[in-house]
């Protein structure tokens, strides 16, 4: 072991021995657990706590921590409630996620751990976000990201490094190298010498460190630390070894057995009790012993009590309610009354100007946003009057800026991402899906994030800029997800969304940016999302559609009005939450359905409409449920093919076998 490069306290000392024997104690007796069938998985950190108790010990409490799978010692170094630690890993009722995440998977924001997710790396843009949230209100605080070696081959690794170097954040990246990516040994894992040599091709400082000293790793953490505040990200390189397997189950027959010997004799625990010995801090083994029956009752006692804690039970309704908060609208007064002709870009840069300019918390995000405005020229203007600190140029990265929203609403900004086109959303799709939706319901406090996306076809503009991924994200509880087809409903409902506690997705059709126009207030109307409307009264049968599909049936029902044929229209406006009860109105008067959609016919938002339709208004139907919708294949770049690939091509002949039948 080094020697600590400021000098500490015997008493200090002691503490650090205690702090990582902690850890160890309770591990063993986890494993016990697991073999008692009392637990489901463990994952082990045996040989590793130096890293974690060291990087506590380095930061101030107010510095953020994003761990993964090993770093028990750090939720024991920052002195976690123990009861409801292990009543996590028991899933029972005080667990911090009540039951419903287990092992590491939770955070704590009043000790300022975030979370984990099992997908590796996704943590570390959020870590981006944190230090964001940090460098905007100058409130002096770090964020510090771990990962293992085998999370270093993940995009969101390299997206959220290349983003905080280019940011100049004040984050940490901890990569805990122990050798193996759960089997697979490093040299089948990355090409350079070492891990740290990354650190140099994005701009970052870069560390290598003994992760089994945790003197060496308290001075790297410290040092870091001062780096990461005067415009230098880190990252460290902890070189250690995993004494067990990824977990139990999976064992270590595939470690060569010197490996172990090697690495056992840099055992942290035993390498700081030896340096205590030579300093003539502890004498004998005594005194370890009286140290290992107090380091025992601080946990024995909450793990007894753990065990015999509540198991959590079903209730339909709190699940339910786990999955959003609350909406609290702004309460608004339009007093100057002034209204003026807006296209819907138009309106959609109106409702941004207008939360902007309400609330310094908004800042929006995305690719060519700043002085170039948006390749829609939504934000055109907006770096001149709001600044490039709430107007952020990110470089080409879906994943990362999504991730590091969730950071930045974690501290209570309200994250605006726009993707250039809704296509390029897959590339976000973990975050979005995995991350962000399952938030509350996991253990976070509600978070603030809109996530714009131009999307649809009819511009000539091919298979990789004209899709409509909307109905991708319904089958995913926690995400709210908005499609306006009117100017008037591009300007509120964007405008709701903003200030909409939960996740939403706003997606805006770039055919009718420019297409359509209507004369709306100069004033924003919040209203709860999951509304649907009655666009136009009918009573020979029902197009239930949204988006441009209003638009369609608009024209058709039109064409229909002089041969005495009423069409009703109803525009869902929102997917999640999906207004039913409208629908089942419409259904209920009508007698015949239409279900209009752009996104092809598998799989689209209208096959899940058809099936609550058939459960629940089989009785009101005259005729069977009819869909029109586009082909099942990619979008054609010739307008001539792409006219028919769309479904308003085959609108007025599937509306005639309808009303036909």
């Amino acid at each position: 072991m080094i020697q600590p490069q400021k000098k500490i306290t015997d008493q200090q000392a002691l503490e650090y021995y205690k702090n990582l024997l902690l850890p160890r104690r309770i591990e063993e007796r986890m494993l016990k657990l697991l073999r008692q069938n009392k637990i489901s998985k463990w994952f082990s950190g045996m040989g590793q706590e130096a890293i974690s108790v060291g990087t506590v010990t380095a930061l101030a409490d107010d510095d953020y921590l994003l761990p993964m799978h090993r770093n028990l010692g750090l939720f024991t170094t920052r002195e976690v409630d123990l009861y409801r630690l292990f009543c996590q890993w028991l899933g029972k009722t005080d667990g911090f996620t009540q039951g419903h995440d287990r092992s590491f998977h939770f955070g704590i924001p009043e000790k300022r751990i975030v979370g984990m997710i099992s997908h590796l790396a996704a943590t570390m843009p959020v870590a981006d976000g944190l230090g964001l949230a940090s460098q905007l209100r100058d409130s002096g605080f770090v964020a510090c990201s771990f990962c293992g070696d085998g999370a270093t081959s993940e995009g969101e690794f390299h997206e959220a490094l290349n983003l905080a170097a280019v940011w100049e954040l004040p984050v940490i990246f901890m990569i805990e190298n122990n050798g193996y990516g759960l089997s697979t040994p490093t040299n089948e894992q990355y090409a350079c010498d070492d891990l740290v040599d990354r650190a140099r091709g994005y701009g970052l400082k870069g560390m290598q460190v003994d992760g089994n000293d945790i003197f060496a790793v308290v001075e790297a953490v410290t040092e870091a630390k001062e780096a990461a505040l005067n415009g230098a990200p880190t990252l460290i390189e902890a070189k250690t070894f995993r004494m067990r397997g990824h977990e139990e189950a999976s064992g270590t027959f595939y470690v060569p057995d010197e490996k172990f010997e090697n690495w056992g004799e840099k055992d942290p625990i035993d390498r700081m009790a030896k340096w205590l010995k030579k300093q003539n801090i502890i004498s004998g083994d005594d005194e370890f012993e009286a140290i290992q029956e107090e380091v025992d009752q601080i946990f024995l006692p909450e793990l007894e009590k753990a065990l015999n804690a509540e198991e959590p039970t079903f209730d339909l309704q709190e699940e339910r309610n786990r999955l959003f908060t609350a909406v609290e609208l702004p309460q608004k007064q339009n007093t100057n009354g002034s209204e003026s002709e807006k296209r819907m870009v138009d309106a959609i840069q109106f409702s941004l100007r207008e939360a902007f300019e309400e609330d310094d918390e908004f800042v929006i995000m995305g690719q060519d946003i700043a002085e170039y405005g948006g390749v829609f020229k939504v934000t055109e203007g907006f770096v001149e009057q709001f600044g490039k600190e709430r107007v952020r140029n990110t470089p080409i990265i879906e994943a990362g800026a999504l991730g590091c929203a969730v950071g930045l609403a974690l501290e209570g900004f309200k994250p605006v991402v726009e993707m250039q086109f809704a296509d390029f959303i897959s590339c976000g799709f973990n975050q979005i899906v995995n991350n962000i939706a399952k938030s509350q319901y996991r253990w976070m406090p509600p978070i603030n994030i809109t996530i714009r996306a131009p999307h649809g076809a009819g511009v000539g503009a091919g298979p990789f800029h004209s899709q409509s991924p909307e109905g991708w994200f319904m089958q995913h509880p926690g995400l709210k997800i908005v499609v306006p087809s009117s100017v008037e409903d591009a300007q509120n409902l964007l405008y709701s969304a903003l200030y909409d506690p939960n996740p939403v997705l706003v997606f805006e059709h770039k055919k009718l940016y420019r297409s359509i126009r209507s004369v709306t207030p100069d004033f924003c109307t919040p209203e709860e999302l999951g509304k649907a409307k009655i666009k136009r009264e009918g009573t020979d049968a029902s197009v239930i559609t949204y988006g441009m599909g209003v638009h369609w049936a608009r024209d058709i029902a039109e064409q229909y009005e002089d041969d005495g044929v009423k069409i009703e229209i109803v525009d869902l406006r929102t997917l999640a939450p999906l207004d039913f009860d409208t629908v089942k109105k419409s259904v209920e008067k009508t007698n015949k359905v239409l279900l209009l959609q752009e996104p092809s016919k598998t799989m689209g938002p209208m096959s899940e409409l058809s099936s609550l339709i058939s459960e629940q208004c089989f009785k009101a139907l005259d005729a069977p449920i009819m869909r029109c919708s586009s082909l099942d294949m990619p979008v054609p770049f010739s307008p001539k093919l792409e006219k028919h690939y769309l479904a308003d091509s085959r609108l007025k002949e599937t509306l005639e076998k309808l009303l036909a039948y």
